[in-house]
């Protein structure tokens, strides 16, 4: 068997996305290390490790990610290659969702918006709200110092005490938006609010600037499928926020199995694609 693997390098964490020559998915993991070239190596060993690979079993290593800059060589001896991260984003988020056109949305430190269809890949903004975001304010404001923690406080926190919305504000009824549509992130922060109030109000200032941005980027275009990938897909409460943006636009917001690992999946399917390969989707 040879296979084609593609590693998404990040600061901190890689996740790693194994497929055959012939495009089966083989499977995907992710590891974190204190740098990117120590968590490439570790997610790569696991890799062989855990699928009972030998080396010379891998024909090619596509790198992609804030941290491929590193690696001016190859690895282990096996031909490796880089792909652009815009590029491995579109490719990936397609492929696991199974569409053919669509926003896709990688959510990862900050926020990468990439137009992906038949008239090719294109990265069209971004923003600087992100995970980055979430765990800088909530370590900050409440000690939350991992996603696992933010994730845990978030759900028995509340809004009531954080966010300003348009019934707040105006006792009659604006049609285009519900009461309870958010007016002011934390435009009413109570002293009395909790360290689990202010960790939720974090995530969905961060998921509703995010969702708007999808929401504007895909009025002036066809499309109104938007793929949503990366770290913060991971996140509960996310659904809970796209899918009121939904209701309120009309904007197709979808969660695809293994959205952690869109990117590295499109690294590797950009080596099997060139290279005329057929691939399955997950």
């Amino acid at each position: 068997m040879r296979v084609v693997i593609g590693i998404d390098v990040g600061g901190s964490t890689t996740k790693i996305v194994g497929y055959t020559e012939s495009g089966k998915l083989i499977s995907m993991l992710k590891v974190e290390a204190a740098d990117p070239m120590t968590s490439a190596y570790g997610a790569l060993g696991k890799f062989i490790n855990q699928n009972n690979l030998e080396l010379s079993e891998i024909a090619q290593i596509i790198l992609t990610g804030v941290g491929a800059a590193l690696f001016t060589k190859d690895i282990y001896g096996i031909p490796t290659t880089q792909v652009d991260e815009f590029q491995a984003i579109g490719l990936g988020g397609l492929a696991l969702s199974g569409k053919k056109e669509a926003l896709v949305v990688s959510m990862g430190t900050g926020t990468a918006f990439v137009r992906a269809g038949k008239q090719g890949i294109q990265h069209i903004g971004g923003s600087g709200v992100g995970g980055g975001t979430v765990a800088g304010l909530c370590g900050k404001l409440c000690g939350a110092t991992s996603f696992r923690t933010v994730t845990k406080m978030a759900r028995t926190g509340s809004l009531d005490k954080v966010d300003l919305n348009i019934k707040d504000i105006s006792a009659a009824e604006i049609p285009t938006l519900p009461p309870n549509t958010t007016a002011s992130n934390f435009g009413k922060l109570e002293d009395s609010a909790s360290g689990e109030d202010i960790t939720l109000g974090v995530l969905n200032m961060t998921f509703q600037t995010i969702g708007m941005m999808a929401v504007f980027a895909c009025r002036n275009d066809r499309v109104k499928d938007v793929i949503l990938t990366g770290t913060l897909s991971q996140v509960p409460f996310a659904k809970k926020v796209f899918q009121a943006l939904h209701k309120m636009h009309g904007i197709q917001f979808i969660f695809p199995k293994n959205a952690l690992y869109a990117t590295a999946a499109g690294a590797a399917l950009s080596y099997l694609n060139t290279h005329g390969k057929k691939h399955g989707r997950r």
